[in-house]
Parts: structure tokens; C-alpha cells; sequence
């Protein structure tokens, strides 16, 4: 049958404690320092080491696939190599890296054909938390396991191997067997309301992993969401954690959220800080169903008791803008079930009645669904960009703007912030109207879409052009 949340908490408690890194595979180079990733199928149990197997897409065998670990200003090179049924494409998730590396099949590359490889080969600028996954039917191709980690180390070392932990989360959808339900993939209610939303998480490919942590010493604990469309609410309070940074960009030092509830949308990151007491065991725990669940535990031993909350991470060369020179730009979000109505047009044709159902358009900004010819705006290179998002829709959405990170200035309280946090990906609530600003420094074609992926398939993605 169906997976419950009961055989879920049950399932956490049975859990012994899971290696610390289950994913850090990391693949072996080629003879010419390209690191290999075979997409392909894979069979894997998701549930229960007795139970069904998963008909899975994975990079080498795994997901999440190999984690990629280098320092800033090292160079990435990874060879793709497409044993899937159809094209493919590696998205370097946060990473402000040149337009042709970006992997946005149809506007940054073509995709990768069954049988056909594709080399990336970049610089990472900046320390800090990224992922990578698949960007051609991203809704598909993620929801079955293709994605994994990227992490950037800083110049000097800041926690050893030992005290830096990745989470990578994600939230499946298991049928009554227990395996990955491939059948309700592509569902226009999934679609056209909050997305494909699972029954069953996973940290790093396990379900409830345990983790050992020593009392009194610093960890930084990396959390990834990996999830289609999943929105994760957490309190870092719980565990006396501190955030260290989101989207991979470091505050200027370590910060109690306020309130009660963090919200992780799909493709987001935060790094949080841990010193945990000795005895002072704890969970992560998923805060949004009517009763809280932990998706991952932490057993505290006998550490050194040297651990320091005073850490100061060097921030990255991101150019702050300018406010007082600024070209604005507002985006309109429709559509969705329960919609407040409006016309949307989709490769020039105005969509009634049954378009909806046979394009499987029901978003768009500006009344546009899906990637037009034309961009959103063409701006010039260095120039200030402020964009105002209106959400006129009934659901929430996690908005992702490829090649830069912005502020998010102002989030529709009246209240102006020109020092907020790095960000490359920003929620906005239904009737919520967000400002961000960003200088457009990388020149491109770049994405912006929502990231809960079942939206972008239906129509809420566009581009803008730096010239």
C-alpha cells in the first residue's frame, strides 16, 4: 500500500545511523580531466530495503549523483554522457558562470540526444552551496533522481571535512507498492495547482538518515531542496542553529531567524550553523503537515567542546547596485486553478477552452506562457535591474533568475532593505508583490522561471538578454 506518514516515523525510528555522506561519490576523471556523468536508468529502493524497486534516471548509478567538491576559482569539467530515452542538459544551479556553460536546453544549448555526450567546462566564482540537475523536462527528469550537489569551498578552509555535512532533500512520489509512481507524472492537476507534491522524503537518497555530531564543536550543515515543487518549513531554533548564508551567499555573520518557520522553496539552499551540547540530541524536523515530522536525526557524542559561534565567512564579488541609476522592470504572474482570469497568449494564439488542456499552458507572466522569441527585456551590460513581481495567482511560487544573484529589497510590507541577504531564487505568496534588484553584469541569455518545476513546464518561464 501507499507509504503513510505513520510507516514514515516508524521507518525514522528503525533507522540506524546512515554514513555521514552517503553521496560523496565522487567520479573518477577521464584521461583528459574531465569528470564523466553517464545519465541513465537505474533501479533503486526508495521505501524500504525489502520493499520495490524504483525505476529511477540517475548521474553513474546514484541520486543524488556524485557530489562535486572544489575551492573557488577552481575549474569544473564534467563530460555528460546521455544514456536516457530522450535529450537531456546539466543546469549548474547558482553558479554565475559563462551563458554557453548554463545547460538551459532550447535557449543555452541544445539538448543532449540519447547516445550523445556533452562537455562543461567552467570557473567557479564564488564559495558556497550550489546543485546541479537536469534542464531539459525538468519536471521529469528531476522527479526521477537527476540532480546531485556542488559544493564550493572557500580560499582558506573555515570547517574540515569532518564539520561540513550536505543534505540533499528531496520528496518523492511512492504508489501503493512503494515504488517511484511514474504513472501520475506529467498530471495537469499537478500542473495547474501547487505542483507535484510526494509522500516521502529523503536526505541523500535515504530516507531519516542518522548522523553522528561531536558536542561543543562548529559544524556547518548544508541543506539542499531538491524537491519538484516542495516548499520545507523548518525552525532552526529548535536545534539552536544559526544561518550562515542562502543560495550559497555568505551573511556577514551567523543569524537567528526570527519567528518560527523558515521556508525552503524548490531549488533553494540555506547553511545553517550547529554546536550541539553533549546529550543534546535532535532532529530536523518538517514543520508544514498537521503533525511535525524529522527527516533527518543527529546522535551527539563526547566531542571537543572547542566549537565557536564568532565565524566570519568572506563574501563573494558580487557588485552591489546601483539605486540610484536603475531600470525597472514588473512581471505579472496569472493563471493556475482558482485563477483570477486573464488573457494568455501562447506562441502567438490567444488559448479558450480546450487550448488549456491540449498545450498544458495555464500560467504565464505578462500574459505570455512559456519561452517566447523575445525576451522579457534586453538591457545593456552593468546595468541596475529592478524587478517587481506581482503574484496574482492562488498559490505560492519559488522564483529563479539563471547567471546572477539579487536582493530582494522589498517584499511588499512598505519596508525598503537595500542590505538584504545574496539570493538567487525568492517565494512570493499569492497577492505578495516583491522587488528585487541585481546588477546585470553577466552577459547572456538567462532564464527566469518558477522553480517549482510543474509551473515552468506549464508556462510561468521567460528570459531576459545582457547584452
Amino acid at each position: 500500500m501507499r507509504p503513510s506518514r505513520r510507516q514514515f516515523v516508524q521507518g525514522s525510528m528503525a533507522a540506524t545511523l546512515a554514513a555521514a555522506f552517503p553521496t560523496n561519490i565522487h567520479a573518477s576523471l577521464a584521461t583528459d580531466g574531465f569528470i564523466e556523468f553517464t545519465a541513465g536508468p537505474t533501479k533503486k529502493k526508495l521505501f524500504r530495503e525489502d520493499g520495490t524497486d524504483s525505476q529511477l534516471w540517475t548521474y553513474n548509478k546514484s541520486s543524488p549523483g556524485p557530489e562535486i567538491r572544489v575551492k573557488r576559482g577552481e575549474r569544473v569539467k564534467v563530460r555528460l554522457i546521455n544514456q536516457l530515452e530522450e535529450p537531456t542538459s546539466i543546469h549548474w544551479h547558482g553558479v554565475r558562470i559563462a551563458n554557453a556553460m548554463d545547460g538551459v536546453s532550447g535557449l543555452t544549448q541544445d539538448g543532449v540526444l540519447p547516445g550523445e555526450t556533452f562537455e562543461y567546462d567552467f570557473t567557479v566564482p564564488d564559495a558556497g552551496t550550489y546543485w546541479y540537475h537536469a534542464h531539459n523536462k525538468s519536471w521529469n527528469q528531476v522527479a526521477r533522481g537527476l540532480y546531485g550537489a556542488l559544493i564550493v569551498e572557500e580560499d582558506e578552509q573555515v570547517f574540515d571535512r569532518d564539520h561540513d555535512l550536505t543534505l540533499v532533500i528531496d520528496d518523492w512520489r511512492l504508489d501503493r507498492e512503494g515504488a517511484l509512481d511514474i504513472a501520475s507524472m506529467g498530471s495537469l492537476m499537478d500542473w495547474s495547482h501547487g505542483g507535484r507534491l510526494g509522500n516521502w522524503l529523503t536526505v541523500n537518497g535515504k530516507p531519516t538518515p542518522g548522523f553522528e555530531l561531536r558536542s561543543g564543536e562548529a559544524y556547518r550543515l548544508r541543506l539542499i531542496n531538491a524537491s519538484n515543487a516542495r516548499t520545507l518549513e523548518i525552525d532552526p531554533n529548535r536545534f539552536g542553529a544559526l544561518v550562515l548564508g542562502y543560495d550559497g551567499q555568505p551573511l556577514k555573520e551567523p543569524e537567528k531567524i526570527s519567528g518560527s518557520r523558515m521556508l525552503i522553496g524548490s531549488g533553494q539552499r540555506v547553511d545553517l550553523l550547529v554546536i550541539p551540547k553533549s546529550g543534546d540530541n535532535f532532529s530536523i524536523e518538517e514543520l508544514s503537515p498537521d503533525q511535525p515530522f524529522a527527516f533527518a536525526n543527529f546522535t551527539i557524542i563526547e566531542g571537543a567542546d572547542n566549537g565557536s559561534a564568532d565565524i566570519r565567512l568572506v563574501s563573494n564579488n558580487i557588485p552591489d547596485p546601483d539605486y540610484a541609476n536603475t531600470r525597472d522592470f514588473r512581471l505579472h504572474m496569472i493563471g493556475g486553478a482558482m485563477s483570477n482570469g486573464g488573457e494568455i497568449v501562447y506562441k502567438g494564439k490567444k488559448l479558450q477552452g480546450e487550448d488549456f488542456r491540449t498545450t498544458r499552458q495555464v500560467w504565464a507572466f505578462n500574459g505570455v506562457a512559456n519561452l517566447a522569441d523575445e525576451p522579457f527585456f534586453s538591457i545593456a551590460r552593468n546595468e541596475t535591474i529592478i524587478i517587481e513581481t506581482f503574484n496574482d495567482t492562488s498559490f505560492m511560487h519559488a522564483m529563479h533568475l539563471h547567471g546572477h544573484h539579487f536582493r530582494i529589497i522589498d517584499s511588499g510590507d512598505g519596508v525598503t532593505n537595500h542590505n538584504a541577504p545574496w539570493m538567487d531564487t525568492y517565494m512570493i505568496k499569492p497577492a505578495q508583490t516583491t522587488r528585487i534588484a541585481f546588477v546585470a553584469d553577466n552577459p547572456g541569455k538567462w532564464l527566469l522561471h518558477c522553480h517549482m518545476l510543474e509551473h515552468a513546464a506549464a508556462g510561468m518561464t521567460t528570459w531576459i538578454n545582457v547584452a
